[in-house]
């Protein structure tokens, strides 16, 4: 049976989708053999590779705006507005393995050297660690010491793993990108949909979170942040995938959600599945036949 790699990309909340993704492929019977995820999508791909998903779903359909909220852990001083605490206890909550090599798939989390620039395959040691490493969002998220070294999120250099899939040993490879812009447009003034949510904050986080009333006003912070980051990891992605194509690309279209909007996954997860039933044959003549997978 071809070995099936899965390259799941960056993306903040619009990551879930990975997971209606992961969901279709198994409907229609194809079990990747190999896991490489970038950011949010190492996080699912964790999850998927320790037989979790089912556990990392259920903690998301419960995820409403506050009890987001109540996750974000405000820090500052440590090089972002969030210290990210909350996503190592997340992939420990899930019972995972301590380690990667201990994972059902074969995985590697994907992430960037500060103090280097090169990006990062991070393969064996503590999975919490690593994935906490691979969402290290910019000027978001705080940067995460691992092995030595300061890393910041995977997709400031490859944002969608594909050649991390294929050197797993990958014969076919299946990217999903998140972050397709398939409307032509790299940002529009979100809603005001935390408003409400937001109110107990301290007054600078607040404003940084939400987007300005006035439709005339300049962007507000992580419009500011979120936008330059897609901006850049767009270009990269299009360099790389150039370079690297998959065997299959799926884009899902998820631009009317901004990426801190986790609690909106049930709408990414729909897309997640649309994009893989569109491209179903395809998908199962690339595999094989029934798919495939590395056990």
């Amino acid at each position: 049976m071809t070995t099936v790699g899965m390259a799941l990309g960056s993306g903040g909340a619009r990551g879930w989708c990975h997971i209606g993704v992961l969901r279709e492929l198994e409907k229609i019977g194809v079990k990747p053999g190999v896991v490489a995820g970038c950011s949010m999508g190492s996080l699912v791909g964790a999850a998927y590779a320790g037989g979790k998903l089912d556990a990392l779903e259920e903690w998301l359909t419960a995820l409403t705006p506050a009890r987001f909220v109540g996750l974000i852990d405000i820090r500052p001083g440590s090089g972002g507005i969030v210290a990210g605490t909350e996503i190592v206890s997340l992939i420990q909550n899930l019972g995972l393995p301590e380690r990667i090599e201990d994972l059902e798939i074969p995985f590697a989390a994907v992430a960037t050297d500060m103090e280097t620039g090169r990006e990062v395959w991070l393969r064996e040691g503590n999975l919490s660690d690593a994935v906490r490493a691979s969402v290290a969002l910019p000027g978001v998220i705080s940067p995460y010491r691992v092995n030595g070294h300061w890393m910041l999120d995977g997709g400031l250099t490859n944002p969608v793993p594909v050649s991390t899939a294929r050197a797993m040993g990958a014969e076919m490879t299946i990217a999903v990108n998140p972050n397709a812009k398939l409307r032509g447009k790299m940002w529009n003034r979100p809603a005001r949909a935390l408003e409400h949510q937001l109110k107990d904050l301290p007054d600078w986080l607040s404003n940084a979170l939400m987007p300005a009333e006035d439709k005339n006003a300049p962007p507000g912070y992580t419009e500011v942040v979120s936008t330059a980051i897609d901006v850049m990891t767009e270009q990269i992605r299009r360099a790389r995938l150039a370079g690297e194509p998959p065997h299959v690309l799926l884009n899902a279209d998820l631009s009317h959600i901004t990426v801190l909007e986790f609690h909106r996954g049930a709408e990414a997860i729909a897309e997640g599945r649309r994009i893989v039933a569109a491209q179903k044959d395809w998908i199962l003549d690339n595999a094989g036949q029934g798919g495939g997978g590395g056990a």
